[in-house]
């Protein structure tokens, strides 16, 4: 579990391993953080982009007295720094947001958020469902307070696994732990240890899918995570000119690959977004994700609610034939509606 923390510790720029967390996934590390952090009487920013993962704790901290602010994104996704600026009070205690849309793949500017954040004393809890593993990220450089991941992404890890990496900035004092119990330290004790990790870790941790994770993270630093996004990005860029050349098809998100990860989402006119998935499945053996992607507020946002799209995700284990043969998949399905 040591090595763990030491290989996700270096591909986020973590000087201490042991602020490193384990949980089972970014909701649960995106839990620990909201509600651990956030009491009656504070507020809180976050976009109109983000996945239940953030919505739902804030919806229900809202109903114990936390306030919150949803800045509004475009059409594309993107996110106006000046706007969550303008949204900043005196009870203002955290700015949250993922770094990439799940549904649009459309990127945040991390580094000018994190710079405004530390500027008026805020922390800064950022998402990184959709890029930890593929998509450089500097815990240091880009300001973060505290990132959640998930292991079964990017990351290449078993489901099951996630977690979050807390930066110096952040004291021990200001998280209050949503579970306590067993930890293997201080036994002696009925009171949960107040040191990291165990003060935000208790029970039997999921070691085999912790060392799965590992070895993923250890795969990722030796492939490069430049090198990763590089071809994601190679591969985004053909699919999207080559839907974007297909008649009867929406695309959503950025159209620049520098502003966006692998996650592509369309709509083929006339046709549910349910129907394209099923016989994009059943006829094709290519597989996608339909609907609202658990993201409600994105798609009413970028004008999909309550449909939602058809969302690709490219990894990087894809190939230039899988976008060839995607291609001419959905132009077929197009052809016939």
């Amino acid at each position: 579990m040591y090595r763990a923390r030491e290989v996700i510790a270096a591909l986020f720029n973590l000087d201490d391993p042991l602020r490193v967390i384990f949980t089972s996934n970014a909701t649960d590390a995106l839990n620990i953080s909201l509600r651990g952090l956030l009491t009656a009487g504070d507020h809180v920013i976050t976009s109109s982009m983000e996945h239940n993962s953030i919505m739902r704790p804030l919806r229900d901290l809202e109903k114990s007295g936390v306030g919150i602010t949803i800045v509004p994104c475009d059409n594309k996704g993107f996110l106006d720094v000046r706007d969550v600026e303008s949204a900043i009070k005196k009870e203002t205690r955290m700015i949250v947001v993922n770094h990439g849309s799940n549904v649009t793949g459309t990127l945040v500017p991390l580094a000018e958020i994190g710079g405004l954040a530390g500027e008026h004393g805020l922390l800064f809890l950022v998402d990184a469902a959709q890029t930890g593993g593929s998509c450089p990220i500097d815990l240091q450089a880009d300001r973060i307070d505290i990132l959640a991941f998930t292991g079964h992404k990017s990351m290449m890890g078993p489901q099951g696994t996630g977690g979050l990496a807390i930066g110096e900035r952040v004291t021990l004092d200001e998280f209050i732990p949503i579970k306590t119990g067993g930890t293997g330290s201080r036994s002696e004790s009925e009171v949960h240890p107040d040191f990291l990790p165990d003060k935000l870790e208790c029970g039997t941790p999921n070691t085999i899918g912790i060392s799965g994770l590992s070895e993923g993270v250890g795969f990722v630093l030796r492939e490069g995570v430049e090198k990763i996004r590089r071809h994601e990005m190679s591969l985004t860029e053909r699919l999207l000119e080559g839907l974007r050349s297909l008649s009867g098809i929406t695309l959503y998100g950025p159209r620049d690959t520098a502003s966006r990860v692998a996650a592509v989402s369309f709509n083929v006119d006339n046709v549910m977004p349910s129907e394209v998935g099923f016989t994009l499945d059943e006829v094709y053996g290519i597989m996608c994700r339909v609907g609202l992607h658990c993201a409600p507020s994105a798609h009413r946002t970028i004008g999909t609610f309550s449909e939602g799209t058809v969302r690709l995700s490219i990894g990087y284990f894809n190939t230039e034939e899988d976008i060839e043969r995607t291609i001419e998949a959905v132009n077929d399905i197009a052809k016939e509606a």
